[in-house]
């Protein structure tokens, strides 16, 4: 197991005290931080007092069943992240449906195959770290990308001078503006018309006698 995945937090919610008692025996034993809920009311109560990593649903319970608890996490932004895998002994493929619909990353049959609950746990804590880890770098590139500087708009510019008047309100040399507003550099010449008027003499050589 990643450092990342160590200690990682798991919910498991069955309305059969035998089944709560074997899951958290083997997700402790191998070192996640398990909390049980034996409704799906006391989940729901559990999830916002605390969120976990990842939660382990049981379909088939009284009063609110996994489908129900599924439905209310995903409608929440604060706990709609969470990956939930059912739990079922139900293996109808119009339940296994329900379930992705429902936003469900993974669904695991009854009765439990050890290897198989710890290896559909750790594959999907592992993408939800590389999900979270995606969306943290997509964030700070809309960030980074937000504050690059841009020129548009009207830019008000002196008809004699060419200064420009900035946010500010104060007139300033035009290649400092645009410096300031842009990732631009200048390097200096003299176009043909500009060295006609003040070099003419110059390239017009020196007189015939």
């Amino acid at each position: 197991m990643t450092g990342q995945e160590n200690h990682r937090s798991i919910l498991v919610v069955d309305d059969n005290p035998d089944n709560l008692r074997l899951l958290e025996k083997l997700l402790t034993e191998h070192h996640y931080k398990v909390r049980l809920a034996t409704s799906g009311s006391r989940a729901l109560a559990t999830v916002r007092k605390e969120a976990p990593d990842l939660i382990l649903l049981d379909i088939m319970m009284p009063e609110m069943d996994g489908f129900e608890v599924c439905r209310q996490l995903k409608s929440i932004e604060q706990t709609a992240h969470i990956p939930i895998i059912f739990i079922s002994a139900v293996s109808e493929i119009i339940d296994k449906v329900k379930a992705f619909s429902l936003g469900a990353v993974d669904y695991i049959l009854k009765p439990f195959q050890e290897d198989e609950v710890l290896a559909r746990v750790k594959t999907h804590l592992t993408l939800s770290i590389l999900q979270r880890q995606l969306e943290k770098k997509n964030a700070a590139l809309e960030e980074a990308l937000a504050e690059i500087k841009i020129l548009r708009g009207i830019i008000p510019i002196c008809a004699s001078c060419k200064k420009i008047r900035n946010d500010d309100g104060y007139w300033q040399q035009i290649e400092s503006y645009i410096r300031e507003h842009s990732d631009a550099q200048f390097s200096h010449s003299i176009c043909e018309e500009c060295a006609q008027k003040l070099y003419s003499d110059f390239l017009k050589g020196p007189l015939n006698s």
